[in-house]
């Protein structure tokens, strides 16, 4: 019975480690750095677990599993956000994991630059999917309803993020919707950095 009992608790602990491999990235380190190698450039982002860490863990997760390896990003809106983590270069959704609580409420802004959760408009939908602030958004933090929350910010490539912002966008006939850009912006991979 005892045996049964701890081979439960293994097989538990298990699936929990495979559902969100994220926390045991950098476990100690309150601000892991990434890489996003994009074919505009690189963008280094620095995530804050300290305010953040289930949306840092997620991302995270994503990372360790190369779900963003050649991805889209499917969504230019210039003086708004550029948003990517859903669709492979053929415009097919990846794999998600389960989504996440919203942690809009971590006192961090959606200001120029930072990284934050994409999410429907069920306040805790949040799955793979992230975006870029390309302006100060702050109708985008939370106030009397939920927000959009923000996990780190990027310390290097706001030029490449600029070059992005810069190509031309229309509705796209696989995905259906407006604001798409017109030549494919890839992200090739995203690297953990060694910590510091």
């Amino acid at each position: 019975m005892r045996s049964c009992f701890f081979a439960l608790l293994l097989l538990v602990g298990n699936a929990t480690a495979y559902a969100n491999p994220g926390q045991f990235i950098q476990p100690n380190n309150l601000y892991p750095k990434v890489k996003l190698i994009t074919s505009y450039g690189e963008i280094i982002v620095e995530l804050d677990r300290s305010k953040a860490p289930i949306s840092v863990n997620n991302f995270l997760s994503y990372v360790k599993q190369k779900s963003y390896d050649n991805t889209l990003f499917h969504r230019l809106e210039p003086e708004f956000v550029l948003q990517g983590g859903g669709y492979d270069a053929n415009y097919k959704p990846i794999e998600e994991l389960k989504a996440i609580f919203n942690e809009s409420g971590n006192g961090l802004k959606n200001q120029l630059g930072t990284i934050a959760m994409a999410r429907l408009t069920e306040p805790h939908s949040a799955t793979s999917q992230f975006f870029f602030n390309l302006a100060d958004n702050s109708h985008l933090d939370p106030g009397r309803s939920w927000g959009y929350a923000v996990f780190g910010y990027i310390t290097s490539g706001l030029d490449v993020i600029e070059k992005i912002s810069a190509i031309q966008t229309d509705t796209s006939v696989e995905l259906g919707w407006p604001n798409v850009p017109v030549e494919k912006v890839l992200l090739k991979t995203v690297i953990v950095l060694p910590e510091q």
